[in-house]
């Protein structure tokens, strides 16, 4: 009886094409692992840009709404271009609007490979 089973066993053993499939899978799966990772770093990295791009557009309209309503000296739109640019961020546009309202877009300087991080703000007088 124990012959036999060996004899069995040591067939399937022989005739089993299937030897290392085990390692080409894990390996497969472990490409796709680092695939997944590289993808959510990229990802987080858009996120953290175009909160840093956002906080540089509230800081650049806040700073700009300060000297349109005469708070601080200085031109508004050259204001809010400085305060971007002490965070790393380029003004696109800079509009004064009806009200002592001035609205900004800005865009870092810093890239990732998504693409630019661009961010609006509106300040302006209390309500």
């Amino acid at each position: 009886m124990r012959s036999r089973a060996r004899q069995s066993w040591a067939g399937l053993e022989e005739d089993s094409g299937e030897r290392g499939s085990g390692t080409v899978l894990a390996a497969g799966l472990a490409l796709v692992v680092m695939m997944v990772m590289a993808m959510m770093l990229l990802l987080a990295q858009s996120a953290v840009l175009a909160s840093r791009a956002a906080s540089a557009a509230d800081l650049a309209a806040l700073a700009g709404a300060d000297a349109l309503r005469g708070i601080t000296d200085g031109e508004p739109c050259t204001v809010a271009a400085e305060a971007a640019a002490r965070h790393a961020a380029a003004v696109l546009s800079c509009v004064e609007g009806a009200g002592q309202i001035l609205e900004v877009r800005t865009e870092l300087r810093e890239r990732s490979m998504l693409g630019p991080a661009s961010g609006h703000a509106r300040a302006g007088p209390p309500p």
